[in-house]
């Protein structure tokens, strides 16, 4: 028998693993846009964005687009329920735990630690760290009832509207993603700026790491809403 048949999973509360995400996402972010190798192309057209205009922080910039892109996904699915904009409501509580995150922690802050001024070693360890904490945050998102960020919550909403290959969905919605940030990168700065080697290693080990998170919460914790009457309004 195997060793771990006889274990008994650790109880997480849903809403408890969300939370959890919400304040996991945000600093690895954080973590990433401080190490300068480049950012997630999720999160670089934002992140352009807010470089280019004083007025607008990281997070600000990241719930102004992704409002765009909700106006969007109502627009493709051809309704809009209330229960969607929870989906809105979690991209904006994202948005102001990722500036506080730049605010709170000098290496995080740009007007304190300009990114990527550290030291080398320094840098390369806020990169994985980043990328791995991504994955675990992206993981327990999979596991929770309440809807992700407007990026995710676009995919899945669809796919299911549509009847699409969730893969093949996420792969062109990815790269659509990819090739914002490239135009707006040389639209904005004349250079590549927020692109770099990081997005690279974050876009090749980003599916194997959500993977593993999610075979280890499986194994080891069930995730279960406290509330199963309310998560039930919560379905497409």
């Amino acid at each position: 028998m195997h060793p771990d048949s006889k274990r008994k999973p650790i109880f997480i509360p849903g809403e408890v693993a969300y939370l959890l995400g919400l304040i996991l996402m945000p600093l690895a972010v954080s973590l990433t846009a401080a190490a300068d190798f480049g950012v997630s192309m999720i999160v670089a057209p934002a992140y352009l964005v807010s470089l280019k205009v004083s007025w607008l922080t990281f997070g600000r910039a990241e719930y102004l687009l992704q409002g765009v892109l909700f106006v969007l996904f109502c627009i493709l699915m051809r309704r809009v329920r209330l229960i969607y904009f929870v989906s809105f409501l979690t991209c904006l509580l994202y948005g102001l735990i990722l500036d506080l995150w730049r605010t709170v922690i000098p290496m995080l802050n740009p007007e304190v630690t300009a990114p990527g001024s550290m030291a080398m070693p320094v840098r390369i360890a806020f990169l994985i760290v980043g990328i791995v904490v991504t994955s675990f945050a992206v993981a327990l998102f999979f596991h929770v009832y309440l809807y992700p960020q407007v990026y995710d919550f676009f995919v899945k909403g669809l796919t299911v509207r549509y009847h699409l290959r969730v893969t093949v969905f996420k792969t062109a919605f990815d790269f659509s993603m990819l090739a914002v940030s490239v135009l707006l990168s040389r639209l904005l700065f004349h250079a590549w700026v927020g692109i770099g080697i990081g997005t690279l290693v974050m876009t090749v080990c980003n599916g194997t790491l959500i993977g593993f998170f999610d075979r280890l919460l499986k194994r080891y914790f069930e995730i279960k809403p406290l509330f199963p009457k309310f998560a039930e309004h919560f379905h497409f």
